[in-house]
């Protein structure tokens, strides 16, 4: 029997099963990204269950939308933004499992995660001969999507964390120390640095100097990282240049955002048309 064939044009658009990368689509996705570095940190450390127990009970989260998700044949945006939540929360509290009970520090998580998010790419581009952006109509995308989200959010938050330690030790040696030193602005710092990166990205996509679905998944695993560091800057001490908000009050802020800015934007309400590459 032959696999059926995936529907073309105005019949694929309406199938698709992720909304289109407008900016609106990245607001939502760093909110998404710091309600999963918020929230991972609320279950993890506040309520004290340690990154093991809070990777595992986040683990569940994501089967259960995941499968939810794949049970629908077309874009449902509650189902699809669940998902990408559950994947922020798992790979938060996945990454400080990595780095800090397991003691393999963030150099060396953020380089093994960064060669997993380009092998699953590479997987991706062999198996289906394209890297699917914002326009998933097929199964084997599908998988390969969550999939290398998934990755990217868990290598976002060590990148952030990484990013918020060093970026400060290097500040030291270019430029006087302010009051208090540069480490108390080490969030801020990396989130300036990841906002930066972001920015030349999307240069490249308006200028089309480089292929569209690269720059796609190229934001995708920027943004995280610069979540990790809104988040952080949201609920670290004072002392350590955060803002001392509470974990969960800030995980309800910005899920309310999260939610307002769907609910206002049609586009996000609405499938993604063909992008490819």
């Amino acid at each position: 029997m032959k696999a059926q064939e995936a529907p073309k044009g105005a019949a694929a658009e309406a199938f698709s099963k992720a909304p289109q990368a407008t900016l609106m689509f990245w607001l939502v996705k760093i909110c998404a990204t710091t309600v999963g570095e918020t929230g991972g940190d609320a279950v993890s450390m506040t309520l004290k269950l340690g990154y093991a127990v809070a990777s595992l009970i986040f683990l569940a989260f994501f089967v259960g939308t995941l499968a939810a998700q794949i049970r629908v044949r077309r874009y449902h945006p509650w189902t699809y933004w669940l998902v990408v939540v559950a994947t922020t929360t798992v790979g938060t509290t996945t990454s400080d499992f990595i780095d800090r009970t397991l003691h393999l520090g963030y150099v060396v998580s953020s380089a093994g995660l960064l060669t997993l998010v380009i092998a699953v790419l590479i997987a991706w581009k062999l198996t289906t001969g394209k890297i699917a952006a914002d326009h998933i109509v097929q199964g084997k995308d599908e998988v390969f999507y969550w999939l290398t989200i998934l990755v990217s959010n868990t290598l976002g938050t060590a990148l952030g964390d990484f990013s918020s330690e060093t970026i400060p030790d290097l500040m030291d040696k270019i430029v006087h120390a302010p009051v208090g030193g540069w480490d108390v602005w080490g969030f801020e710092l990396a989130a300036v640095v990841f906002a930066g990166l972001i920015a030349i990205v999307a240069a490249l996509h308006l200028l089309k100097w480089a292929p569209q679905a690269v720059l796609f998944w190229a934001a995708y695993v920027l943004t995280r990282p610069l979540g990790a560091t809104l988040g952080d800057t949201l609920t670290k001490p004072h002392a350590q240049g955060g803002l001392e908000f509470g974990r969960f009050l800030a995980t309800g802020v910005i899920a309310f955002v999260m939610i307002v800015l769907i609910l206002l934007t049609p586009k996000l309400r609405k499938p993604a048309q063909a992008a490819t590459a």
